[in-house]
């Protein structure tokens, strides 16, 4: 299968990278990533899941062995590589919501409601406990 390839800046980066401040627009730039690599074909919804799963893993590591995991115990490094995995593990998502055409601002505004009804502030205020233990 031959695939033409398109162009991108000279370092291989993605034209629309730097102009995205919301969902849509961040959703269009990594379609665009996606479209000049041609890796259509390997990003299912099953493979996006997974790699999101990994990432959020990934986004562990950091924090092992840390007391409380604040940004100070982290330091520069540690911080760095925090924000990255962040990265990573909100742009398997957005990729996965896009795949499956989910709007992820109205299914996040679904769950807070839901949430709401799960955990009541009269129940649950200052309590970790969960909402069948309430």
């Amino acid at each position: 299968m031959s695939v033409e390839r398109k162009d991108s800046d000279q370092d291989g980066t993605v034209k629309q990278q730097d102009r995205f401040d919301d969902l849509e627009s961040l959703r269009l730039a990594l379609r665009e990533f996606v479209d000049q690599r041609a890796w259509h074909p390997f990003h299912t919804p099953k493979n996006l899941a997974s790699a999101l799963s990994v990432e959020a893993s990934e986004l562990l590591e950091p924090f092992q062995w840390l007391q409380h995991g604040r940004a100070d115990e982290l330091g520069e490094a540690g911080l760095r590589a925090v924000k990255h995995e962040m990265a990573d593990v909100l742009n398997y998502l957005v990729m996965l919501a896009d795949k499956l055409d989910v709007d992820l601002l109205q299914a996040t505004r679904e769950k807070i409601a839901l949430n709401a009804i799960k955990y009541p502030v009269e129940k649950a205020f200052g309590t970790l406990k969960k909402y069948d233990q309430l």
